[in-house]
């Protein structure tokens, strides 16, 4: 069929058709708004949000993580520990297949997860604890440790980026510093790149030769991945007005991060849905550069830190809807390793001459402070300018730096100093799953290796080591605490609040399941 644009005419029997072939090819087409623009495509080489939640429709991992924290086996079909936890077998399920129709292979899994742990904070300690990850035949891995490392199934199900994606091993062999050449996975959506349109558009179809896990229920990142759709489109919108009208015509099917706002009239519409998937919320913080001068100095930290209002953050993002606003949280998001230990001396109103004494006393002379923000991202733009009024206030002397998401993301992850394009500090807001424990929160790790920011601190990585050696939840819960009053010292980061984000949909749509927004189990009636 020929191709029509929006205003376009064909004349003829075949105008008569067009409408009814049109209908028959939307109904197989989802169509989806991402939360910003996919400019990374290697679920590898970025830590962004959106490079993961595309990484998880192309590519699958070896296991999952549920709602209840736990890894659960996906491409894997189970797991064997012997020698005292020092070996560990993985047996891979039976029919997986790449998208190029070749078989995944044991050795397949061994490369990706080599190529995953040259990047990934967590990935480098699981390879620095294993003697050997190899290939015992074509379905199964195994790692030999030199030590127990009882979350390994945790680790390796990881839900947050770097993303611990399964590939080909010819493409899992490609410099871990260097994007791959094609983006070949196992997951149930192949990647159309050349449908690809930079800035607006993105296309899947689906995998036929998937094979979803035969049982269990869809639980976040477990369960069968089934999809009832042949493509699914992600159109990028320039704002926020024209996201909005394009879900209310009908010209979108669904809006993952709808704007906070617009609440109410999504929810007066009754061909609109809105919902909080994600329940583990957006956490927010401020992230300082601990390579440079002032904020190289711990109480250059603690002096930004005790600042922090949280409500003034989350109110800038989430509006007047309290129900959509968490504050007095500390250095994990709620849930399993939420602690109140040591955040009384965090709930305390902004005393502006005292903040200004505490840089003062910290060293600060007036030095300028360069502040990044994306323009692009409206709910980090909104903290980024709550930041920025915050540290005027207490007499910084500030240069806020406007650009788009994309060159914020690379900028941010270079050592550069500042007369040659540094930084100092910026916002973050970071899926609450993915900073949920001390095991994937990668925010938190003190090895200054990976993650931008470069905190250091062999205080947090010690009590870390004993959070992870042991499953025994009243244990990590006191460790947890442990790990809190450390970081109130060092401050890797400033935590700002947590918000949750709703997601809004055409109402013709059915089973769309809680946590990051993903298309398998998703119907139109």
């Amino acid at each position: 069929m020929p191709k029509l644009g929006r205003r376009g005419f064909i004349g003829g029997a075949l105008t008569l058709a067009a409408p009814a072939v049109i209908a028959a090819e939307s109904a197989r087409v989802l169509r989806f708004i991402p939360q910003i623009d996919l400019v990374f495509l290697d679920p590898h080489t970025s830590t962004t949000n959106i490079t993961r939640n595309h990484g998880g429709l192309v590519f699958d991992q070896l296991y999952g993580t549920d709602s209840n924290y736990h890894a659960q086996p996906q491409m894997a079909e189970g797991h064997v520990v012997e020698d005292n936890g020092l070996t560990w077998r993985i047996r891979l399920r039976d029919g997986l297949l790449w998208h190029d129709g070749t078989q995944v292979l044991a050795r397949d899994c061994v490369a990706s997860l080599k190529r995953w742990g040259a990047r990934d904070v967590l990935g480098m300690e699981l390879l620095a604890i294993s003697n050997e990850i190899s290939a015992a035949d074509d379905r199964t891995i195994v790692f030999r440790l030199k030590r127990a490392f009882p979350m390994l199934p945790e680790a390796i199900g990881k839900p947050g980026a770097f993303m611990p994606a399964m590939m080909p091993e010819r493409l899992a062999l490609t410099d871990p510093f260097k994007p791959i050449p094609e983006l070949i996975g196992s997951g149930p959506l192949r990647y159309v790149a050349a449908e690809r349109l930079q800035g607006v558009r993105n296309v899947y179809e689906r995998f036929d030769r998937y094979v979803p896990r035969p049982n269990g229920t869809p639980d976040r990142g477990t369960g069968p991945k089934i999809m009832h759709f042949d493509r699914v489109v992600w159109t990028t919108m320039p704002d926020i007005g024209t996201a909005y009208a394009s879900l209310q015509k009908g010209e979108q099917d669904w809006w993952e991060f709808a704007a906070h706002d617009l609440m109410p009239a999504i929810k007066r519409d009754p061909k609109l849905h809105a919902e909080v998937l994600e329940t583990e919320g957006e956490f927010k913080m401020v992230r300082f550069n601990h390579l440079l001068a002032p904020f190289n100095n711990p109480a250059m930290r603690r002096a930004i830190l005790h600042a922090v209002d949280q409500s003034d953050f989350v109110n800038a993002v989430a509006g007047v809807d309290t129900s959509l606003q968490r504050t007095g949280v500390g250095f994990f998001p709620p849930g399993p390793s939420a602690t109140q230990v040591g955040l009384d001396q965090l709930k305390k109103p902004l005393d502006v001459a005292g903040a200004k004494a505490a840089l003062a006393a910290a060293g600060y002379k007036g030095e300028r402070i360069v502040q990044v923000m994306p323009g692009d991202y409206p709910n980090v733009k909104a903290a980024s300018e709550v930041l920025a009024d915050l540290l005027r206030r207490i007499g910084v002397n500030l240069d806020l730096q406007t650009t788009d998401w994309s060159t914020m993301t690379t900028r941010v992850n270079k050592k550069d100093p500042i007369e040659a394009g540094g930084w100092h500090l910026h916002m973050l807001s970071i899926p609450g799953l993915s900073l949920a424990t001390p095991l994937v929160n990668s925010r938190l790790r003190g090895n200054d290796t990976v993650e931008a920011g470069w905190y250091h601190s062999d205080a947090y990585e010690d009590i870390r080591r004993r959070w992870v050696s042991t499953t025994d939840p009243a244990q990590q819960a006191a460790i947890a605490g442990e790990i809190q009053l450390e970081v109130l010292q060092s401050v890797p980061f400033a935590p700002c609040g947590v918000t949750m984000q709703p997601s809004a949909w055409r109402s013709d749509l059915t089973g769309i399941l809680p946590g990051v927004a993903k298309p398998w189990n998703v119907r139109r009636v």
